[in-house]
């Protein structure tokens, strides 16, 4: 089983869309042996579900998130997860910081995996959900590739 853990500030916004958009993607292709979660850099959001914007979005995509609720990041998460990604380069330094350094370096920001390298946009200041959306689904896609590259997936 290969594990990948999408972590933002709150795991309310892009982190839970994130999870929820790649599950629906390898669902939809069939894909077996990966197992997909966030998890927040920060206690802030512990407990709470998903943002409703990112509700909306997945919603839309008819992808319930219901059962979500948002977690903080783990030392023991370094150690269980395969990939680790994070929305912005703010998290990756926290993301270190929590796992004690990235010796085998498997912390990364999604978006690195495409053609155009950033920071995934934050819904939280800017209110864009859709916007989000875009570079979620962009970096989704980029991954599979990957793990279909990897032989992670065929």
């Amino acid at each position: 089983m290969y594990k990948i853990l999408f972590v933002c500030h709150g795991n309310i916004c892009r982190s839970p869309m994130a999870e929820f958009i790649l599950r629906d993607m390898l669902k939809k292709r069939g894909a077996q042996g990966v197992e997909v979660a966030s998890a927040a850099t920060s206690t802030e959001e512990i407990g709470n579900g998903v943002h409703r914007g990112t509700r909306e979005v997945l919603h839309r995509l008819g992808i319930d998130c219901s059962f979500k609720r948002a977690r903080q990041m783990t030392r023991a998460d370094y150690r269980e997860y395969d990939l680790l990604l994070g929305a912005d380069s703010r998290n990756i330094l926290t993301m270190q910081r929590i796992a004690g350094g990235d010796p085998d370096g498997k912390i990364m920001r999604l978006l690195d995996l495409t053609e155009r390298p950033r920071d995934i946009s934050d819904p939280w200041y800017t209110g864009d959900f859709d916007t989000t959306y875009a570079d979620v689904k962009e970096g989704c896609e980029a991954l599979i590739a990957a793990l279909c590259s990897r032989g992670v997936i065929v």
